[in-house]
């Protein structure tokens, strides 16, 4: 592994998504998006939702770049074996398709709670969750098809 990498494993409760050197890892997590390059200080996170990006280092066989996921719940490990990202939704951002996010957010902004339940504040949470999950995929959605992914 090159000096300035470090190993990234991305897994989902039904599949390993990518296990793979990296550079750096912008991950969001449940309070705030952070960092993690090689060298920084061991950690375990929560996720949030957001956009997982990770850069790669360039090698003989191929320039670097970057790749992005929807991530929504899980841990962020960070060791000196190197970086977990154990999500519980991992979606590669090129197969989020912009019709169907858009579809998932009219279905969440049409939800209402129910003002008279007993559980109305974590009806009215769930909602607000849904149409965050919802406007992060469209967006992502979005970014992904103008950058021509």
């Amino acid at each position: 592994m090159a000096d300035k990498t470090i190993k990234c494993q991305v897994v989902t409760p039904t599949k390993a998504l990518l296990d793979e050197a990296v550079t750096y890892a912008s991950i969001p997590g449940w309070d705030g998006l952070f960092g993690v390059m090689h060298g920084g200080s061991p950690l375990v996170a929560r996720l949030g939702i957001g956009e997982l990006r990770l850069d790669f280092p360039d090698t003989a066989e191929s320039k670097g770049g970057s790749r992005s996921y929807y991530i929504d719940g899980g841990f962020a490990k960070m060791s000196e074996e190197g970086l977990s990202i154990l999500a519980e939704t991992a979606i590669p951002v090129e197969s989020l398709e912009e019709s169907e996010a858009k579809a998932e957010l009219a279905e969440a902004m049409a939800r209402q709670a129910d003002v008279n339940a007993s559980d109305a504040l974590a009806q009215a949470d769930n909602i607000a969750r849904d149409r965050n999950r919802a406007r992060t995929k469209l967006r992502l959605a979005q970014q992904s098809r103008s950058a021509g992914i």
